[in-house]
């Protein structure tokens, strides 16, 4: 009778021990998953830089002016009314 008993114990352990290596939520599982927790944070950091920058460039454009007239003269060429464009060459 009292054979059963501890085999039955060892066999939990066993079973516990095999989830707790392969099984879900393992430790292998975790520490993948952390991997993972910490290259989507330095995405994020990356892609917040990327926003604010952006975020930066909204704000001068509906601010400024200036910023318009200047990138519509070095982009397309656009000059006012009245205006003669004198290009240099170097």
């Amino acid at each position: 009778m009292r054979r059963p008993v501890p085999m039955i114990l060892l066999s939990l352990l066993l079973l516990l021990q095999l989830q707790l290596w392969f099984g879900r939520g393992s430790i292998p599982d975790v520490w993948r998953l952390r991997q993972q927790y910490q290259a989507q944070l330095q995405l994020n950091a990356v892609a917040e830089q990327d926003i604010e920058r952006l975020r930066a460039e909204l704000r001068d454009l509906r601010d400024g002016l200036e910023m318009v007239e200047e990138r519509a003269r070095s982009e397309i060429g656009m000059v006012k009314p009245n205006e003669i464009f004198v290009q240099i060459a170097k």
